[in-house]
């Protein structure tokens, strides 16, 4: 399993319509083949701070994700509601079924 987690700072007065875009996205990214979470998540101490954490089964449809039309409308329709440039880290999983 490949995670990926997107840290996302996003600008004060557009962060009801990133919620409203980035649950679109959720809504379609569940229904992708090998997806296990796609969670959008918010910060409690600074709610322009958003993280989205992307679990696939595999690399190869992590990377399909990206391919697909919901997410160019979500990165398009985002790309002048952020503050800074997203930043994505991909993660191994260890646990749940990890490889050691």
């Amino acid at each position: 399993m490949t995670v990926t987690i997107v840290h996302v700072q996003v600008k004060p007065e557009c962060i009801a319509a990133f919620q409203e875009a980035s649950i679109i996205n959720h809504l379609a990214s569940i229904k992708e083949q090998g997806n296990f979470r796609f969670d959008v998540l918010q910060s409690e101490e600074d709610p322009c701070r958003f993280a989205l954490y992307e679990a696939y089964a595999s690399k190869l449809q992590a990377s399909a994700h990206k391919e697909t039309p919901h997410y160019a409308t979500w990165r398009n329709t985002v790309a002048d509601m952020m503050a800074e440039p997203r930043k994505g880290v991909t993660y191994t999983s260890i646990a749940p079924n990890g490889n050691i």
